[in-house]
């Protein structure tokens, strides 16, 4: 039954929800692994949105509306992923965190598999990019849910004084998929003149199969989260999680939009849109995007847990700030160094901006989301948070890029050289994406350690 009233502090024995070491790894590793999968998932989709996509589903474009049209299929993933965030998560709130996990997973891994047996243009036409464009959505519904759901398991199943850093450790699941999928792609395109002219750009895609079936097999063995346990010996779960989340949280939701501007923006445009600008613009080789895409995750799996031990003696919400400060301060040195066409130089910048700026906002976001939500809406809560964002800051950064380089091309005459100038417009925009995070942290109370059995979000208890 619906019940918003806080709880007394009270727990009886039948409540009491026990969580053993094994426990507590098992979560971590089986968190880690969806992680992981979503973002092989969305690094793959990146690279090949950047470099295959094109030529392969849009040929019959000119070289800069198939590369907008690629993006414009990345941008569809982001675009659904709030309703996956609605519908999982509003599940994940009603049926409990296990059963969620195990279904976008599922969702995740078959829709990516699929993509990599999917007939080309030149065999069936339009057909081709109408059943690319389905499995991205697919793809998207179950990603719309997957990472609020490991942010939300691992934060329930963490000690109270550790939060941080349990919470941060399913995000190294991120630096593995991306490393796996740039490493994957890297290994494609030595000796190879033109990887779309082979099939060897499907085995990326067919790759995720494996990823899933340890994924299932390992989400399948894990307890429920304690949290939603309590909830239901209690019977506090609702039956109507979104209107429960419109009713109370509208404002939690903005604050989780506002924080996730940076981090999410900063992601997609560092990941996609920038390799996409230093290979089809200013000219460097197609495996500088693999490189970087492996350099900076090993940055980042240092720099991801850190965040979280941070953010367990500091507060949540002045790490965030810290990193989303650092981000803002190098955004225009980075895109300047990108401009100048150097690989080194390029590995290193991207590979920073990425491990340090972007993942360091995303480790300190593991625990501080979830802690911001009441108990029996915070799935869904983190969901939409997480997703609106994912369309307004992630989703769009590429299209809105590739749309900023055209415009420059355009402005001189169609000169394609001149495009290595959208740097100046490309930097402003990352930064006006900063700016909001970081003016949304001042608004932003600081949960650290609170009671997560709690009903109510942090802004009603402050």
């Amino acid at each position: 039954m619906d019940n918003d009233k806080t709880t007394s502090s009270g727990v009886s024995d039948a409540e009491q929800v026990k969580v053993t070491p094994h426990d507590l790894r098992l979560a971590a590793w089986t968190c880690s692994l969806g992680s992981a999968l979503e973002y092989y998932d969305f690094a793959l989709y990146s690279l090949a949105s950047a470099l295959i996509f094109g030529p392969l589903f849009f040929p019959q474009q000119a070289h800069g509306l198939a590369q907008i049209e690629s993006f414009g299929t990345y941008f569809i993933g982001f675009a659904i992923r709030p309703v996956g965030g609605i519908i999982f998560g509003a599940l994940g709130d009603r049926l409990g965190r296990k059963f969620v996990l195990v279904t976008t997973v599922v969702l995740m891994g078959l829709a990516s598999t699929l993509i990599g047996a999917l007939p080309t243009f030149s065999s069936v036409g339009y057909w081709a990019p109408l059943m690319l464009i389905i499995l991205r959505l697919l793809q998207g519904l179950g990603a719309g849910a997957e990472q609020a759901g490991a942010a939300v398991m691992m934060t329930e199943y963490a000690p109270r004084e550790r939060r941080g850093y349990f919470a941060a450790l399913p995000f190294l699941g991120i630096q593995l998929g991306t490393v796996l999928a740039s490493l994957v792609y890297f290994v494609l395109l030595l000796g190879v003149k033109d990887v779309t002219q082979t099939w060897l750009w499907r085995v990326p895609f067919l790759i995720s199969l494996i990823i899933v079936a340890v994924a299932i097999y390992m989400r399948l063995n894990l307890k429920e989260s304690p949290t939603f346990a309590k909830l239901e010996a209690r019977h506090q779960t609702t039956h109507h999680p979104l209107a429960n989340l419109l009713k109370n949280s509208r404002k939690t939701v903005g604050l989780g939009i506002g924080l996730r501007l940076a981090e999410n923006g900063g992601s997609s445009i560092y990941q996609a849109l920038a390799i996409s600008y230093v290979v089809g613009v200013v000219g460097v080789q197609g495996s500088v995007g693999s490189l970087c895409l492996i350099f900076a995750p090993l940055l980042g799996a240092l720099i991801v847990p850190l965040s979280g031990i941070l953010t367990d003696r500091y507060g949540r919400v002045i790490v965030y700030r810290g990193f989303a400060i650092f981000q803002l301060l190098i955004a225009f040195p980075v895109w300047w160094v990108l401009s100048l066409g150097n690989v080194v130089a390029i590995i290193i910048v991207i590979s920073i901006a990425l491990a340090v700026g972007t993942w360091g906002m995303f480790g300190a976001q593991g625990a501080l989301l979830p802690e911001l939500f009441g108990a029996n809406h915070r799935y869904i809560g983190v969901s939409v948070a997480r997703e609106v964002s994912a369309v307004i800051s992630g989703g769009i950064a590429p299209l809105i890029g590739s749309a900023i380089i055209a415009w420059v091309i355009n402005l001189n005459g169609g000169n394609k050289e001149a495009g290595v100038w959208a740097w100046i417009p490309i930097a402003a925009y990352l930064a006006l994406l900063t700016l909001g995070t970081i003016a949304t942290t001042f608004f932003t109370p600081e949960p650290r350690g609170r009671d997560l059995d709690d009903l109510r979000d942090a802004l009603a208890v402050k």
